[in-house]
């Protein structure tokens, strides 16, 4: 409640969504007026061109035309709050902004407050608020992806199914790979929820083989696995086309390896669980006679998500030189006409130079929402799974597995038979701690761990595919 009030009163006057695009290091092109064009055509404005017609007493004036190889240079200007109220999807962009960095906000004083406090009883809030952040990211893509569905003559439609089929049988074949390989958690997590689960219909005298079958399981999961895929279709190609651009901007070798690293930081947060790559390196070294291990589980598990949150710091650090790729491509347009021949309308040319800057929010949250689908995901995975941000020696794997269904208080004595409020809430609160025995650490640090490593996954593979189709298959 709190932060809720604090973002109804402080997001409308200092907003990072806002500030982000109108700090002043933004600028767009701005399109020319039919006046201006008419100058650069050589052409006096006319009360009435020699191509109007004459129709039953009306005149039907033809739309101006000038050739494509006009010498035209667009004027540039920095965005400011004014202009924002003309972007499509800005008030979609600024909720997902400011929402985000208000449950980043919570979850860091919760992360704070559980350190030093250490409750037990308590439920932590900041798993409502990332909740709530994926919600929304997850939301935005889909009615993103929405739009490409009702183009009709385009063939966005189609490249949406198929990444959506090809990401399904990806994830298929992902989730039937053994563990020595790629070491999720989840098998593990999953024989956990299933045996917790039936102890528990036992208790209450149901029979049962368990709430549902592995087989179910994972094939749900590939249904969600393949509906995030083709989400992430699109921002993963504009992604491909704006690290190009950027890079072509860029003129210091600092920034051109800022941005290597940033297109190739899903890259490397995949490596992260596969095990003969990264992890057996690290837990068991083959240098010299004796395998002394690099640092223990719970250190490397600890590294794993440090490495999750910098380089998705990394990315945000670098939006801006990627949306001003995207703004230069107001310019670039109206290079490539220059090199055609015939003519082109001035209605068309100002729709063709506009366009750029209007769907600037659209190309934001592309680039956005995936990253704060990371972020949140990672710190879900801190917290469900019992993860810590410190280095400590001793491993926690071993008091996940000592979680067990029922223990201690499931037979604590009930209040008074006259106090039936109290015998509710008593049973309210037994009914949530049997849960908890079910929805274990080990299951969320199985699942949440995939999701995470599915999410790099897609970006990693949409943006190679988008890198490969605009190095190779488009005309410069």
């Amino acid at each position: 409640m709190v932060m809720a009030s604090v973002m109804q009163k402080i997001l409308p006057h200092y907003s990072l969504a806002r500030w982000l695009l109108c700090n002043g290091s933004l600028r767009w092109y701005q399109h020319p007026t039919e006046e201006e064009l008419r100058l650069l055509a050589g052409k006096q404005q006319r009360g009435k061109s020699k191509k109007d017609r004459k129709y039953n007493g009306h005149i039907e004036s033809k739309p101006l035309t000038i050739p494509k190889d006009i010498d035209l240079h667009l004027e540039t200007k920095s965005i400011t709050e004014v202009d924002t109220l003309a972007l499509h999807y800005f008030p979609e962009y600024q909720w997902l902004v400011d929402f985000t960095v208000a449950a980043t906000v919570v979850y860091l004083v919760t992360e704070v407050y559980y350190s030093l406090m250490k409750p037990t009883q308590e439920m932590n809030i900041s798993i409502v608020w990332c909740l709530l952040v994926l919600t929304f990211a997850i939301k935005v893509l889909f009615s993103l992806t929405t739009h490409y569905f009702k183009v009709e003559e385009g063939g966005e439609r189609s490249v949406c199914v198929t990444f959506g089929f090809f990401f399904f049988v990806k994830a298929m074949a992902i989730l039937i790979v053994t563990e020595n390989y790629l070491e999720f958690g989840l098998e593990t997590g999953f024989t956990n929820f299933s045996e917790s689960a039936m102890q528990f219909l036992e208790k209450q005298g149901l029979e049962s083989q368990g709430p549902v079958s592995k087989l179910t399981f994972k094939f749900f999961l590939a249904i969600l696995c393949s509906l995030i895929g083709a989400f992430l279709t699109f921002p993963g190609l504009r992604l491909a086309q704006m690290h190009l651009d950027a890079l072509n901007l860029a003129t210091e070798k600092i920034t051109q390896t800022l941005l290597h690293i940033n297109f190739l930081a899903p890259l490397f947060m995949v490596l992260l669980w596969v095990k003969p790559i990264t992890k057996d390196y690290i837990m068991n070294p083959t240098l010299g006679k004796e395998s002394v291990p690099l640092m223990t589980e719970t250190t490397f598990d600890t590294m794993r998500l440090w490495l999750i949150i910098l380089l998705c710091a990394l990315r945000l650090a670098l939006m801006r030189n990627h949306l001003q790729a995207y703004l230069n491509l107001a310019q670039k347009c109206v290079d490539q006409m220059k090199k055609e021949a015939g003519r082109i309308s001035t209605v068309d040319l100002q729709k063709m130079v506009a366009r750029v800057f209007y769907y600037l929010c659209v190309i934001a949250l592309q680039y956005v929402a995936p990253l704060v689908m990371l972020l949140h995901t990672t710190l879900l995975l801190k917290t469900l799974g019992n993860h810590s941000w410190g280095i400590y020696s001793e491993s926690s794997s071993d008091s996940l597995v000592e979680n067990h269904p029922f223990s201690g208080s499931g037979h604590s004595e009930l209040p008074s038979a006259d106090d039936k409020m109290k015998v509710t809430v008593t049973q309210i609160t037994m009914a949530l701690g049997s849960l908890k025995t079910i929805f274990t650490p080990l299951l969320f640090r199985g699942l949440l761990s995939f999701l995470t490593w599915w999410i790099a996954a897609c970006l990693f593979a949409t943006s190679l595919f988008g890198l490969f189709y605009h190095q190779y298959l488009t005309v410069a």
